[in-house]
């Protein structure tokens, strides 16, 4: 309750003065759900929601008199946003919904009182409410002793809730990574039973909560919740399907477990903010959690062993396709499954040292992801041999040594080819074309191989390849190609002047 206190008293005085401004109408106001809860928690508060008696045409006049400036966010639902200096603030109408069956749009019901807009919220933990400007805790279902509890319960029967807003499942996955909070079992098996109904829900708010839940400060916990009630057969099926592949034998190793193992590891190895990869990081933690799930489709048993050849092939496109059905947006698509098709690229290396030209490849081919792959990839060992373990972390530790060295020699991560397109053009008096790229890519791979050439030595590589007989005819039919193109062109244009020219 101290904790409580100090972070209600850090509250902006704004806030206290709208609680005066609405009490002074004969309104009731309160601040009601997560800020309350998070101040319970020791948080100050920094989002404002609060709840009114009065109906939405009331809570704008009244908004108007305190704030510089006010707006319409969801009039039809209750609700008013208002703004005072850099203070934003929601403003909503008590409430009484009630849901058509099959669906998440409620029939929207302004309510009378405080405590039945409580009832409707998704968790008793959120079903808490400070009135203002007085600051009295209204909770009326004992949100308080259950957050001090670590306990997770629905205001109502966890299966009406569910069955009122099926995204409220995933709500509860998220708040078991978010609070480290232990959900009521008639909560965990209303999950389970409702778990369908998440079907109806858009791909994109199941997203906007699985992002959230994977962010959190112990997604483990949302993530085992999720599987064990069945969640992640509808949300995440590659996920659930990793416990597939745990062999009784004892061949392998559990890859559920290692794959859960691994999240922790890689969260353990985000930076600070100044840091290269500054946690929570979304796109390092769902590679993490996605690296293995192409080795249930590639698993077999061979010779009394097992293997999962190109699971991170196969594993990569899995990926893609389910950041796609959850309406992830292309860049943060591309770049966890990019960490999954290379999260064992590394593999090898301490057997057999790396040239210089495959330094540089892997670092090509990581991009700008080459930081998270390097958490990933350390992330990956799970081994409890402490010698194996020694040796594959003294085997990456030499590889970020050895990247380091060449990015100084050569700034590696702009390696060009030592000629630019320009250069090579008026040296084989070339136009523009395929044969182009061809002596553009014969280049940068000299470059890989061997390191920056200098220019002359370039011309001189670059005039040796053009002297292949193959070479010169491949090159000469993509000029061809190319300049056959550029007639078909010219024609088409020259055809659409002739027809405007007519139509004059």
């Amino acid at each position: 309750m101290a904790n409580a206190m100090r972070a209600f008293a850090a509250l902006p005085p704004q806030i206290l003065e709208l609680g005066r401004v609405f009490e002074a109408a004969g309104e009731e106001i309160a601040l009601v759900g997560g800020p309350v809860r998070d101040a319970f928690l020791g948080v100050t508060p920094r989002d404002f929601d609060l709840a009114t008696s009065a109906r939405p045409e009331r809570t704008e006049e009244l908004l108007a008199r305190w704030g510089n400036a006010t707006w319409d966010i969801g009039k039809e639902f209750g609700t008013i946003g208002a703004r005072r200096g850099d203070l934003v603030v929601e403003v909503t109408t008590y409430r009484t919904d009630s849901y058509e069956v099959g669906s998440r749009k409620p029939e929207v019901v302004f309510g009378d009182t405080l405590e039945g807009d409580l009832t409707r919220r998704d968790f008793t933990v959120n079903a808490m409410a400070m009135r203002l400007p007085g600051m009295a805790l209204v909770d009326p279902h004992n949100g308080l002793e259950d957050l001090a509890a670590a306990r997770l319960r629905t205001p109502v029967t966890a299966e009406q809730s569910f069955d009122d807003d099926p995204l409220r499942i995933m709500r509860a996955a998220r708040f078991a990574a978010q609070l480290a909070i232990d959900v009521d079992e008639d909560v965990m098996d209303a999950m389970g039973a409702m778990a369908h109904r998440l079907e109806i829900v858009s791909a994109e708010r199941v997203r906007a909560e699985l992002e959230r839940l994977v962010t959190s400060p112990h997604p483990r916990r949302g993530l085992e919740l999720m599987v064990h009630s069945g969640v992640a057969d509808v949300v995440l099926p590659e996920l659930s399907a990793l416990q597939d592949t745990k062999d009784e034998h004892k061949r392998h190793k559990d890859v559920y477990e290692h794959t859960l193992t691994v999240l922790d590891q890689a969260i353990d190895l985000e930076t600070g903010p100044d840091g290269p990869v500054p946690g929570p990081d979304f796109v390092l933690r769902f590679a993490a959690l996605m690296h293995d799930v192409g080795k249930p489709a590639t698993r077999r048993f061979e010779g009394g062993g097992v293997t999962f050849h190109h699971h991170e092939v196969v594993g990569a496109k899995m990926t893609r396709a389910r950041m796609k059905a959850l309406r992830f947006d292309k860049a943060t698509t591309e770049a966890v499954s990019h960490l999954v098709f290379l999260h064992l690229r590394f593999h090898g290396y301490g057997d057999a040292k790396w040239t210089d030209s495959a330094v540089r490849r892997y670092v090509t081919d990581a991009g700008d992801q080459l930081e998270r792959l390097h958490r990933l990839t350390r992330a990956d060992c799970t081994t409890r041999n402490r010698r194996k373990a020694e040796f594959l972390r003294a085997a990456y530790d030499d590889l970020e040594q050895r990247i380091a060295q060449l990015r100084a020699q050569e700034e590696l991560d702009a390696i060009r080819p030592d000629l630019d397109g320009d250069r090579v053009m008026e040296i084989l008096g070339l136009r523009p074309s395929r044969a182009v790229k061809m002596a553009l890519d014969h280049l940068l791979a000299l470059r890989m191989e061997r390191g920056p050439l200098g220019e002359e030595a370039a011309v001189e590589e670059l005039l040796r390849w053009w002297s292949s007989d193959e070479v010169r005819e491949l090159a000469e039919e993509y000029q061809a190609q190319q300049a056959a193109w550029e007639a078909q062109v010219a024609a088409k244009r020259a055809r659409k002047r002739k027809g405007s020219a007519d139509l004059a």
